[in-house]
C-alpha cells in the first residue's frame, strides 16, 4: 500500500495533492488542535441521544424518520464523497429493500427484526452489485456522465415498474405493513423505535468510519484525488468503485427496510428520481466526503422543510430551494466546511506517509 500513499501524496508540481492536505505543510503532522471532526461527531451524538427526552411525541416520530434518512444519506456519501460516483439512482436500492421487506411481511408474515433487516440489506446489496457491475465493470472505464445517467435511468425504470405492477400495489403501493417484531415485542412509533434506529446508525457510521480510514479507504482517497495515478500503480480503479458502490447500496437497503416499517407502507416514489435527488441534496448541503456532513445535511434539510411547511405553507419549497442554492454557491463543500478544514475532510494519513518515507 506504500505505492498508494505515494500516489495520493504526489509531488510539489501537483501542489502537494493529498500530502499537503493530510500531513500538513513541509511534512509536519496535523496539529492536535485541528482535530475538529471527533468533537462534531460527539456533539451530534449527544444531541441525538437527548432528543426524545425534550421532544413531543409527534416530533419524536419525525426525528425517527430523519435518522433513517440520515442513514440513507450516509450510503450516498460513501459512493459520491469517497469514490466520486454521482449516483442518481440511490433510491433504487432504498426503495427496492422497502418493497422487499413489505412483501415478506404481507405474503409470508415475516417481521422479525433479525430476518427483515438482513433481508433488506441483502436486497440493496444485490441490486447495487448488479447495477454497479453493469455500469462500472465494462471493458472500458465508465465516465461520470455515463454512470450518472445509468443510475438515473435505473431509478426511473424502477419507478415506472412499481407503478404499473399490480402485485406491488401499483400507484397505491403496499399499505398497512405489519410492525417489525422482536419475539413478542412490536416496534411501534416512539422512543423505542427511535433509539433502535439511532443505534443502527451509530454502528453503521462507525463501520463506515473504519472503512474510509483503512487501507481500502486510503486507496479510495487516492482514487478520488488522482484516478489515473492509482491506475498507473496497478490498482483496478473500476473495481474499487464497484466495491464501494455495492457497500453503499447495502446501507441504502438497510435504511429502506427501516423506513418501510416505520412509515407502515411503501409507494413508488421510494424507488424514484425524486428521492434519489433528495439524498444528493442532503450530502451537498451538509458536505460530502465527511460522513458526518451527510448526517447533518439530512437533519437540517428535513428540519428546515418541516418548519417551513408548517409556517409558510404556500411558498416553503421556494424558500428551501433558495437556501439550498445559496449554500451550494457560497459553501460548495457544505455547511460542515464552516468548522471542518480541508485537511481533516480529506483524511489524516500523515503518520503512515512519514513511515513510508523513512522505510529503507
Amino acid at each position: 500500500m506504500s505505492v498508494v500513499r505515494e500516489a495520493i501524496a504526489g509531488d510539489e508540481t501537483d501542489d502537494g495533492m493529498v500530502e499537503r492536505v493530510a500531513a500538513g505543510e513541509a511534512g509536519k503532522p496535523v496539529e492536535a488542535g485541528r482535530n475538529v471532526l471527533p468533537i462534531v461527531e460527539g456533539v451530534v451524538l449527544v444531541a441525538a441521544l437527548l432528543a426524545p427526552l425534550v421532544l413531543q411525541d409527534y416530533l419524536t416520530v419525525f426525528a425517527t424518520r430523519v435518522v433513517i434518512l440520515a442513514l440513507f444519506a450516509l450510503s450516498f456519501d460513501l459512493v459520491w464523497g469517497y469514490a466520486g460516483i454521482m449516483s442518481f439512482g440511490q433510491a433504487l436500492f432504498f426503495g427496492s429493500a422497502g418493497y422487499g421487506v413489505a412483501l415478506l411481511a404481507r405474503d409470508l408474515d415475516i417481521t422479525n427484526i433479525f430476518l427483515v433487516l438482513p433481508a433488506g440489506t441483502l436486497i440493496g446489496l444485490t441490486f447495487s452489485l448488479l447495477l454497479g457491475g453493469f455500469l462500472l465493470l465494462g471493458r472500458h472505464p465508465s465516465s461520470v456522465i455515463f454512470v450518472s445517467l445509468g443510475t438515473l435511468t435505473g431509478s426511473y425504470a424502477a419507478d415506472r415498474l412499481a407503478r404499473g405492477w399490480y402485485y406491488l400495489g401499483g400507484q397505491n403501493g403496499i399499505p398497512s405493513i405489519a410492525p417489525m417484531t422482536l419475539g413478542a415485542y412490536e416496534f411501534s412509533e416512539g422512543p423505542a423505535f427511535y433509539y433502535l434506529v439511532l443505534g443502527i446508525l451509530v454502528v453503521v457510521y462507525l463501520l463506515c468510519r473504519f472503512l474510509v480510514r483503512s487501507q481500502f479507504g486510503l486507496a479510495l482517497a487516492g482514487l478520488r484525488e488522482n484516478e489515473q495515478r492509482i491506475a498507473f500503480f496497478g490498482y483496478k480503479a473500476q473495481h474499487l468503485k464497484a466495491i464501494i458502490f455495492t457497500i453503499g447500496g447495502a446501507v441504502a437497503g438497510l435504511a429502506g427496510s427501516l423506513y418501510a416499517f416505520h412509515e407502515g407502507f411503501v409507494w413508488p416514489n421510494m424507488v424514484g428520481v425524486v428521492v434519489s435527488t433528495q439524498v444528493v441534496l442532503y450530502v451537498l448541503f451538509g458536505g460530502s466526503g465527511t460522513l458526518i456532513g451527510a448526517v447533518i445535511g439530512a437533519v437540517i434539510v428535513e428540519g428546515v422543510s418541516f418548519w417551513l411547511s408548517d409556517n409558510y405553507r404556500d411558498i416553503w419549497p421556494i424558500i428551501l430551494g433558495v437556501l439550498l442554492l445559496l449554500v451550494i454557491l457560497f459553501r460548495p463543500l457544505g455547511l460542515i466546511s464552516f468548522v471542518l478544514g480541508e485537511r481533516e475532510r480529506v483524511g489524516s494519513f500523515g503518520a503512515k506517509i512519514k513511515e513510508a518515507r523513512n522505510a529503507p
